[in-house]
């Protein structure tokens, strides 16, 4: 009964959407981002390195074509559509005519609903034709399965599927690679052009951790597996170019050697934590330049988590890259307007930058922690969660991300301000990525954690829709959240994940009414780029 009340609001909520995205037009849906401008002092940079970039915007504009054709398809014939300027500006932020923080719904009369596969899989396949398929590579991160002309199912890895394009990229970053003066980074890019031609992304991914003297980062090639929502297995091109921010850099550098302490200190039992983190992850502050594919559509990313090879994650960590300009630009915009309206007078004060900072950089952190393989050793959390999770471990890595800062305070390690900055600055970040909407995995995992926070009296709402957050409650609720979390995935506990995300993560009554309050009150739901060559540095 309960699972069919569930999707009866489920099914009520599309329709509302839908009647209501059409009730807005496209130049008003425009007005709900914030045109920033992506900018830096590349003064410091030598002349190579200054040469370096402008080829590395050719191929994050390949990886940009790539991502158009697993998302939609044919970019230009689209383009070629009666549509007006507005129109077709806001098709290029989506990537396609699906409005991406509307829950993928159709914003042209033109199309129907965004396949749930994308374009990884033919549309016409079900999902018990896929189990059935018998071909060793039909789940890896990197093919594509076609339909052939008798019908039947091919699996066609990317470095075939996008070869031409793929070639060209090919070619830039070998000159890349003889400009540059850093080692690591030659390396680096020496082994991604090698991977863009094999399928082999794990010794680029191993070169990547070792790169730590570079002032310049590139990445560049398929990563995150959000687009396919289908079973979550296949990953989307995407491309940042970044210079780092060197000062703000040295202030993350002693974190690095604090994970195994962290991991070994987390609220659950031994067997949860037992994977010990490796110290020779990094932390990094950088200025984005640049972003294209996967993560330049939907909601802006303003920090990195990666690799997200968990074998690679083990051995090596990961790297974490705070995009210092994208997050100052999200803060301002569309944080501090949202806590002016929906947290009480009293405690307005305490949502700053340097929480929001710091609540974005262990979100990041977190990601690293916890556990990659299921305990019954048969597989990663990954294989085992499927297309949930991505929103389980989004909403992990902001909840433990949370605990790891109420931690490092108690510790001394953190001393700027004090825990209930990050409380109160983490409650306002909710309405921000909430509005996201269910089709993100961020949305989703805010939602769920909205909800627990509410039946935990982490935070009170008055009667005129103002929320202070009560501080020993939600400690407590942080915590509780974490080892529930973390247990999920260890046991790889598909089933309870995905009634939980069908349960909470949506969209509830009472929380439309203030998100609709923010949207009345004309704030940006995100931000979009001016960025590229044309930008003067």
């Amino acid at each position: 009964m309960i699972k069919k009340f569930v999707l009866i609001i489920i099914l009520l909520t599309i329709m509302f959407s839908s009647s209501s995205n059409s009730q807005v037009s496209v130049s008003d849906k425009l007005k709900m981002y914030k045109e920033v401008t992506l900018t830096a002092d590349l003064s410091f940079l030598s002349e190579k390195e200054k040469q370096i970039i402008p080829k590395l915007y050719e191929v994050a504009i390949i990886m940009d074509e790539i991502y158009w054709i697993q998302a939609y398809g044919d970019r230009e014939q689209l383009m070629k559509m009666n549509f007006t300027e507005d129109e077709k500006k806001f098709l290029e932020i989506n990537y396609g005519p699906w409005e991406r923080l509307n829950n993928d719904i159709s914003f042209l009369k033109e199309f129907g609903p965004k396949p749930d596969g994308a374009n990884f899989y033919p549309t016409d396949m079900t999902k018990e034709e896929f189990e059935k398929l018998n071909h060793k590579d039909k789940k890896s991160q990197y093919t594509i399965l076609v339909r052939e002309k008798d019908g039947s199912m091919k699996v066609v890895p990317y470095s075939i599927a996008y070869k031409e394009k793929l070639s060209k990229a090919v070619k830039i970053l070998k000159e890349v690679a003889e400009l540059s003066e850093d080692k690591d980074f030659k390396k680096y890019i020496t082994l991604r052009a090698e991977a863009f031609m094999t399928d082999n992304y794990q010794p680029s991914d191993f070169a990547w951790m070792d790169m730590k003297s570079s002032n310049i980062d590139f990445v560049a090639g398929p990563i995150e597996n959000y687009e396919d929502k289908l079973f979550g297995y296949k990953t989307a091109f995407e491309s940042f170019i970044l210079v780092k921010d060197p000062e703000w850099s040295k202030k993350l550098a002693k974190f690095t050697a604090m994970l195994p302490v962290l991991q070994g200190g987390l609220p659950v039992e031994d067997a949860y934590k037992k994977e010990v983190p490796s110290t020779e992850s990094d932390m990094n502050v950088y200025y984005a330049l640049y972003y294209a594919g996967d993560c330049n559509s939907g909601s802006k990313t303003i920090a990195i988590n990666l690799p997200n090879d968990e074998e690679v994650q083990l051995k090596k960590g990961s790297r974490r890259l705070q995009l210092k300009n994208s997050m100052q630009a999200k803060f301002e915009n569309i944080m501090l307007p949202i806590s002016n309206l929906l947290i009480s007078p009293e405690q307005r004060k305490y949502v700053k930058f340097e929480p929001f900072f710091e609540n974005v950089t262990f979100h990041e952190v977190a990601h690293g922690l916890g556990i990659k393989n299921t305990l019954d050793g048969k597989g990663t959390v990954r294989d085992a969660l499927k297309e949930v999770y991505g929103a389980l471990e989004e909403r992990k890595a902001d909840i433990l991300g949370l605990y790891l800062v109420t931690k490092l305070y108690e510790m001394g390690e953190l001393s700027t301000g004090e825990v209930m900055d990050n409380y109160v600055t983490f409650l306002a970040g909710i309405f921000r990525s909430c509005r996201f909407g269910a089709a993100s995995a961020h949305g989703k995992a805010n939602m769920m954690q909205f909800e627990y926070f509410k039946k935990a009296g982490a935070f009170n709402r008055s009667d005129d829709g103002l929320y202070s957050v009560n501080f020993d409650k939600m400690k407590d609720a942080v915590k509780e959240s974490v080892k529930l979390i973390l247990k999920l995935q260890g046991d790889g506990d598909y089933k309870t994940s995905k009634e939980l995300i069908e349960k909470d993560g949506m969209i509830k009554p009472e929380l439309q009414k203030d998100l609709d309050r923010i949207n009345s009150a004309g704030i940006p739901v995100d931000i979009v780029f001016t960025a590229g060559l044309n930008v003067k540095f």
